[in-house]
């Protein structure tokens, strides 16, 4: 119970929880840089050495969510520039990537930083009544979270382009959901322990598919001014929904931040179309490590990988400490975002798109390796070819989440 009264102007403490923080910062940083990485690998690695750490577990607890927070914002910049995603910013993947190749890769980028931070702001006020509220109401959206899904499927389905898109669609989500009742409880022999099936999976799904089109590309054009076009009315709307789909997924298990861009996408501003996405997937990817944080303080069971690891380390839940530490890794978030994301796409702008996109490959290939062995690299291949499908019909690749939603929707 120390931890819970601990002055925070304790000089010794504070020195130490900076120091845990930039290291939590510097791996968030890794994580999100790097395609197919996750805070949650690094999380998971800090939770098994969290015995052998001298000092407080909670400055491990304090690391462990400051690389997640960092991770939730820096995660849209290989999305942007290579068009691979982790789970939780796929959605927004291939709308970014648009906005990338139409030279406003920088505007994008401010929009995911922009959907993020109004994100935190918003889920610090709104965790104490939303964690009342779903405390209570968590038996109902439990029960009938299928039924709601499905909902969301349909949604989307009715809601493509041409009939012939639309059987596409379903299609897509029928194939990705078989693929992901194949894969998703399995536990495959792995170099890395904390590693697990999602890695390849979505890098196969959501990323390779880009980088194989893109072979023999002209690669990322040369970005225009990073001036902001969406209005600030539609730019609160989108993040209000992100941010709230993300108080959804702290909550109920099962659900990730993924799950709940998905459902957040209906109340996205039509006319923003490929700029709602991005911030509304943002809002909820970092909106997601908030209210899991409170979701584990009041219900006692972790609902993401940062919180799993932050149970298993048995971190201390003293709120008041991390939340400060997750609003200062929030600021260091959104000021690299800034200073290393126009950077990242001038590099990749400047580099051969043939060699860069088969090394990229080459990277998932190795990563889907360390996270999940030989299965894993055969999931990567399959899913990979599975995901060229959508574009090939005029769907969008949105279906694809059918590896995450069809599993919870049958139960």
């Amino acid at each position: 119970m120390d931890a819970l009264v601990r002055p925070v102007v304790d000089p010794a403490f504070s020195a130490a929880a900076l120091a845990f923080l930039a290291g939590g910062v510097a791996l968030g940083t890794a994580s999100g840089l790097v395609p197919g990485l996750h805070a949650n690998n690094f999380a998971l690695l800090l939770a098994g050495l969290a015995p052998s750490v001298p000092g407080d577990p909670l400055l491990v607890g304090i690391a462990m969510l400051a690389a997640g927070v960092v991770h939730s914002f820096l995660d849209i910049v290989p999305a942007l520039a290579l068009g691979v995603p982790d789970a939780a910013t796929a959605i927004a993947a291939l709308p970014g990537h648009r906005l990338v190749l139409a030279g406003r890769g920088r505007e994008a980028l401010r929009l995911s930083a922009v959907g993020s931070a109004l994100a935190v702001a918003l889920a610090v006020p709104l965790a104490v009544p939303i964690t009342w509220a779903m405390v209570r109401g968590y038996p109902v959206v439990r029960e009938h979270l299928p039924l709601l899904l499905a909902g969301v499927v349909v949604a989307l389905v009715l809601t493509e382009s041409s009939k012939r898109a639309a059987v596409g669609g379903l299609v897509a989500f029928l194939a990705s959901a078989a693929l992901g009742l194949a894969t998703l409880d399995v536990d495959p022999a792995a170099p890395l322990d904390a590693g697990g099936i999602l890695a390849p999976l979505f890098a196969g799904l959501f990323g390779a598919p880009v980088l194989v089109d893109a072979l023999g590309g002209e690669g990322v054009p040369p970005q225009a001014d990073a001036r902001i076009t969406m209005s600030p009315r539609d730019l609160g709307v989108s993040a209000g929904a992100g941010s709230l789909a993300g108080a959804v997924v702290g909550y109920v298990p099962g659900v990730s931040a993924a799950i709940a861009a998905v459902a957040a996408l209906p109340a996205v501003p039509r006319s923003e179309g490929d700029r709602g996405f991005i911030v509304a997937t943002s809002g909820a990817n970092t909106a997601n490590t908030i209210f899991a944080l409170f979701a584990l303080a009041a219900l006692g069971t972790p609902r993401t990988g940062v919180t799993v690891a932050i149970d298993r380390a048995e971190v201390p839940l003293a709120l008041p400490i991390l939340l400060v530490a997750a609003a200062t890794a929030a600021v260091c978030g959104f000021a690299l975002v800034v200073l290393v994301g126009d950077g990242y796409l001038r590099t990749v702008g400047t580099a051969d798109y043939t060699r860069l996109s088969v090394g990229v490959l080459a990277l998932l290939a190795a990563i889907s390796f360390a996270f999940a062995g030989v299965f894993g690299v055969g999931v990567f291949a399959v899913a990979g070819v599975l995901g060229l499908f959508p574009p090939r019909v005029g769907t969008r690749r949105v279906h694809l989440m059918g590896v995450l939603i069809g599993p919870l929707i049958v139960g």
